[in-house]
């Protein structure tokens, strides 16, 4: 093929290796489909049967089902409902935040589920456990894995029997005055809370350790506003009895200053991005291999912490290679923020919580969460404060450069967080409208970091190479994180700490995929809803693996991160399957691994409503 001028966005691949999508597709179909033969018509008979026998478990997609609602007596579905399904092609193209992704777990495993007694144990003859004793020596009084989610604490929770002492003196302190459900109030009303809010802002050091100042109270909301409109007038006179003077008591002397927390040194390390559904923890073990230093659990929201929710809890787990570790929390309301990190404090171990204050996602930001508390200060600081109060370890938060595109408002609160007691920050370089469309602002990164001075700040955008990552210490910050970078190439780590381009070979890379799906199924269980979980994140994964491009076949380096690859045809035929961008070419890489995909499987990636198509 003819050299040409790379369109602007595109990465600059090597001409010879360019090709066009029909015959990309072409190459991937002619290398990866087997010559027909008797063997396959066998084959393909058993496929139906076993469809039929599955029935209508897994037949179709959501999507496309027929509604039971929507058939006749006669068992006829509607005029309507056919229609639409001999015209798929004309549905409503899925955008936005792919609500409606179809169900990727099949029901017919409910079926044919085996007794825990027999998937959690190696049975011998007698159905007895077979035993490796070297290796249960090898890990005896150890724990792989931290931060479970005890049937103890699971069953205090969802009674409500947890203690929130510590949390519960604050918000008494708080006293309430008034349920805003979190919509920020109306001026004259906060006016008393922020003036209560100011008095304590300079004695910081001391903040929740004496007399001076009541642990901070904050303005903490419980998720039903109408409880709190009804909120009796005794609780406002039990918080004035609060006393703010007198001899000094136990609780005062045990109590730990700000100043007497745990440090969290971390400057100049490679901080892994707690990554939503991506960063799990096979993949933070990937990441910690190549060279990451510090790594942070799932954004978790604290309502579901505080519910006992085994799911949300399994987004704390540690794995013990995790060395530095934090949890990311996300939440609108002091009381619910103040209780979760009480309860964090009191359960797990980490080595400091995060707040998400840069969540761009509807969901979250409609809630009062995420980004939007950046546009509200009081609520903000209530949580920042109240969460530092009761954690014995330091409390970080990540925020972006503001909710608008062009209105940069973190200079403004990042004084703001260092005065009410955070940590670090970590500044996401931008604005919630701007989500990826654009490059970070590291100018706007390199000026807020000099505003934190000292409390240290990481920088956080489109670092895909140990050349972004130098550029970037450059600008001053105390350090980076990394987010789609390492999920785009995981050993970028390495490359960092090496200071080199790693010409890494698909076998090389496939060896990578092997290792986490065997973490997968270390970590979900390796029975078949295990497997299809560790398929699933696995898939989740493909869809930004499938970005990089190998450095062999770039034109000049290094890549960049909002460059669009071109269709190319790798060095073999696996460094172009691995390239492909169809959900089918994902789906194929994941049976090499894990085996066939159940009947009429489907999946769409999270982050691309669109899958590619």
């Amino acid at each position: 093929m003819a050299a040409a001028a790379v369109a602007s966005g595109v990465a600059p691949v090597r001409a010879r290796f360019l090709t066009s999508k029909e015959q990309f597709h072409a190459y991937l179909r002619a290398r990866g489909e087997p010559s027909g033969g008797c063997e396959e018509e066998e084959e393909e008979e058993e496929k139906v049967k076993e469809e039929e026998e599955v029935g209508s478990c897994q037949s179709e997609p959501p999507a496309k089902r027929v509604k039971s609602e929507d058939l006749g007596q006669d068992g006829e579905s509607r005029e309507d409902a056919g229609a639409a399904e001999k015209e798929p092609a004309e549905r409503k193209r899925a955008r936005g935040q792919n609500k409606s992704r179809p169900c990727m777990k099949p029901k017919h495993y409910e079926q044919s589920r085996l007794c825990p007694s027999v998937t959690q144990a190696h049975l011998g003859d007698g159905y007895q456990n077979i035993v490796n004793t070297d290796l249960a020596k090898q890990w005896e009084g150890k724990s792989l894995v931290r931060n479970n989610l005890s049937k103890e604490l699971q069953h205090q929770l969802r009674k409500r029997k947890f203690s929130f002492r510590k949390a519960d003196e604050y918000l008494r302190g708080l006293g309430k005055p008034h349920g805003d459900g979190g919509k920020g109030g109306k001026a004259t009303e906060r006016s008393t809370e922020e003036q209560e809010v100011s008095n304590c802002t300079t004695a910081q050091e001391g903040l929740g350790d004496g007399p001076e100042c009541p642990a901070l109270p904050e303005q903490g909301e419980d998720p039903k506003p109408d409880a709190l409109q009804s909120r009796s007038p005794t609780a406002g006179e039990e918080a004035s009895s609060v006393k703010t003077v007198g001899p000094l008591t136990d609780e005062d002397v045990i109590k730990l200053r700000s100043c007497e927390k745990k440090k969290l040194e971390i400057q100049g390390k490679l901080y892994l991005a707690p990554l939503t559904t991506c960063g799990n923890l096979p993949f933070r073990r990937i990441c910690k291999r190549f060279g990451a230093d510090v790594t942070c659990g799932e954004m978790a929201v604290c309502t579901n912490l505080l519910q006992g929710q085994s799911s949300e809890w399994a987004l704390l787990k540690r794995h013990h290679t995790e060395d530095i570790f934090g949890v990311q929390l996300e939440g609108a309301f002091p009381d619910t923020m103040t209780k979760c990190a009480e309860l964090l404090n009191q359960t797990i171990e980490v080595d400091f919580v995060d707040i998400n204050v840069g969540c761009p996602i509807d969901l979250v930001y409609k809630k009062g969460g995420g980004c939007a508390l950046m546009t509200r200060s009081n609520k903000f600081e209530q949580i920042v404060r109240g969460m530092n109060s009761v954690l014995d370890v330091p409390l970080t938060v990540k925020i972006r450069t503001g909710v608008q595109e062009k209105i940069n408002v973190a200079h403004k609160i990042i004084p703001k967080i260092r005065e009410w007691g955070a940590s670090m920050v970590t500044l996401h370089g931008r604005s919630r409208e701007q989500r990826y469309t654009r490059g970070a602002d590291w100018d706007y990164i390199a000026e807020c970091a000099k505003i934190a001075s000292p409390m240290p700040l990481f920088g956080n955008g489109d670092i895909l190479s140990y050349e972004d990552a130098d550029r970037a210490m450059k600008m001053g910050v105390s350090g980076i994180m990394i987010a789609r970078g390492a999920l785009i190439k995981p050993w970028l780590f390495t490359e960092i700490k090496e200071q080199r381009h790693w010409d890494i070979s698909s076998s090389e890379r496939f060896d990578i995929l092997k290792d986490f799906t065997n973490y997968g199924l270390e970590h979900w269980g390796s029975d078949t809803q295990g497997v299809e979980k560790t398929r699933k994140f696995l898939l989740e994964w493909l869809s930004f693996l499938c970005r990089y491009i190998p450095v062999g076949l770039l034109e000049h380096l290094p890549q960049k991160i909002n460059e669009r690859p071109p269709y190319y045809v790798g060095r073999d035929y696996l460094e172009t399957l691995m390239a492909s961008q169809n959900v089918d070419d994902w789906i194929r890489i994941s049976e090499l691994l894990l085996g066939a995909v159940p009947t009429n499987f489907t999946f769409l990636p999270k982050h691309k409503a669109n899958s590619y198509r």
